[in-house]
């Protein structure tokens, strides 16, 4: 609602820029009633003079009319929206004194944890195998049991700082039995106690000057069928096997292929035979016992993972004295069905000239092979 000031008591009609600036107008029917009633009560100069200059508006400036007095009154009285006084709820808490600085008697100690740079591992596996052949069968054989048990353990230490100091312990034993054999209940298919240690010093990335030890006899003596001859035993024989020379750690495949090539232009071997008769079937003159000569030597040991059932184990041992040779080559293959259960097929192929035996057919080469299947646990 627009009301006039006091000046316009006076007579002064305001321009239309001072209805710009309080646009837009009321209008409002009592001032024309006002305007127009005789005998109107003029004791109220004021609304008298108020009326007169809103008329004079409405007819020079009908434009700035936008409201009329029936909107405002369908628009209602101000009102305010609270209605109740608002109250905050205010919570007190209570001020505490100050924590007094306590003195403890017990000392302190700091704990600095050194680096373990030594890693520990291992796989264990035991496993059967059985055969029945009935008497009648058309192509003949006999039934036999066998069992196979295999621990490997490894300690390795690298400080990441150009050495490393691996070892591994192989333990084998196999049992079997045959029916044919009059005088033996069992003979062993396995038997093998190796010890591989390896002091290294980083040359490059992955080459290192290496000094390494290969120590190997078995745990029993070993027979052949329906012969009372024994062909072995523990400490018949013992090689020990010194190099000195680089090594290379692989690592391809996307991490699958694993191991390391070791070559040693400069190689020590010393074999022990304690069983004076089987002096010359190791390459012994007669009635010695021991055996020194030098050489070289290499050794691959590598692992494959070709899947996550199937894994790869070949190490290919040779040493030569340039007179004589000892190669061995050893392949395990696995095949893992679950964590606990697995088949294993292991072949064996063997040369060494420096035996006093030699085979018509096969002259100096050696074969073993059998596969088994049974419990097999790594951690």
């Amino acid at each position: 609602m627009l009301r006039v000031a006091d000046s316009m008591y006076d007579g002064y009609m305001p321009d239309s820029r001072f209805f710009r600036l309080f646009s837009p107008l009321v209008f409002y029917h009592t001032a024309a009633t006002n305007s127009i009633v005789l005998g109107e009560n003029a004791a109220d100069d004021i609304d008298a003079a108020i009326d007169k200059t809103l008329i004079n508006t409405y007819m020079s400036h009908p434009e700035y009319v936008e409201v009329t007095e029936d909107d405002l009154a369908r628009a209602g009285a101000l009102h305010e929206e609270i209605t109740q006084p608002l109250h905050h709820k205010v919570e007190y808490v209570r001020r505490e004194d100050d924590v007094p600085d306590e003195q403890f008697d017990t000392p302190l100690v700091i704990v600095v944890d050194k680096p373990n740079f030594w890693t520990f591992n291992g796989d264990y596996y035991l496993q059967f195998l059985q055969n029945y052949v009935s008497g009648n069968w058309y192509k003949g054989g006999e039934s036999n049991y066998s069992m196979v048990a295999s621990a490997t353990l490894q300690a390795n230490y690298n400080n990441k700082q150009k050495v490393k100091f691996e070892n591994k312990l192989e333990l084998k034993l196999g049992f079997q039995t045959s029916r044919g054999d009059t005088l033996h209940n069992f003979k062993t298919s396995e038997d093998l106690i190796r010890y591989t240690g390896k002091l290294g010093l980083q040359a490059a990335h992955n080459w290192y000057y290496t000094f390494q030890l290969i120590a190997y006899t078995q745990f029993l003596r070993n027979y052949k069928s329906n012969d009372p001859k024994v062909y072995s035993d523990i400490l018949s024989p013992l090689n020990l096997n010194f190099s000195l020379g680089m090594s290379y750690s692989v690592k391809a495949l996307d991490g699958k292929l694993t191991g390391s090539i070791q070559m040693a232009p400069l190689a020590y071997n010393f074999k022990y035979v304690g069983r004076s008769a089987l002096a010359t079937s190791y390459g012994l003159e007669e009635g010695r016992h021991t055996l020194n000569d030098f050489g070289s030597e290499c050794t691959f040991d590598l692992t494959w993972t070709l899947s996550e059932l199937i894994k790869w184990k070949t190490r290919l041992y040779g040493y030569t004295t340039y007179k004589r040779t000892e190669l061995e080559w050893e392949n395990t293959i696995t095949f893992q069905f679950n964590k606990y259960i697995s088949t294993n097929v292991f072949i064996y192929p063997r040369f060494d000239d420096g035996t006093s035996e030699r085979d018509d057919d096969l002259g100096y080469w050696q074969f073993k092979e059998y596969a088994s299947i049974g419990f097999a646990y790594s951690f």
